[in-house]
């Protein structure tokens, strides 16, 4: 296919650019979407199952946002946190620990409904294939 000359004048193939419809809007992504900071996909705010999205439903990964309160994005760390494993509370709801590779901090937060369910199994029985990885949790606490 041949490619479109330019109407500059200066003898370049280049393509017109599309219209983008990302980086518009104040804090650099659409209203309602981040961008996670280890995959890169684009992710919609909206969850099901919890009020507060804080990680990414692809690869699990979340930034140091919420500093008591879920949702009060009130930490001024701002660092990557690592899903490290799950718990499950007494009600039988699972939960995502994450760590902190800034400043080491733990936190515990829901699943949401569209979370991968593969990533979910692999930090499942990650304990049981990599012990160090529970280890170094415990010796955090």
């Amino acid at each position: 296919m041949p490619r479109r000359s330019n109407s500059r004048g200066d003898g370049g193939d280049r393509r017109p650019q599309r219209r983008k419809d990302v980086l518009h809007t104040q804090g650099g992504h659409r209203a309602n979407d981040f961008r996670c900071v280890s995959c890169r996909l684009d992710v919609s705010i909206a969850a099901p199952g919890t009020a507060h999205r804080n990680h990414c439903p692809y690869c699990l990964a979340s930034l140091h946002v919420d500093r008591r309160i879920p949702g009060d994005r009130a930490a001024d760390c701002r660092g990557r946190m690592e899903a490290l494993g799950m718990s499950v509370r007494p009600d039988g709801e699972w939960m995502i620990i994450h760590q902190c590779r800034s400043c080491g901090e733990l936190s515990a937060n829901r699943i949401a409904g569209d979370d991968n369910a593969l990533a979910l199994v692999r930090l499942v029985v990650r304990p049981l294939t990599n012990p160090g990885v529970a280890g170094r949790a415990l010796l955090t606490l």
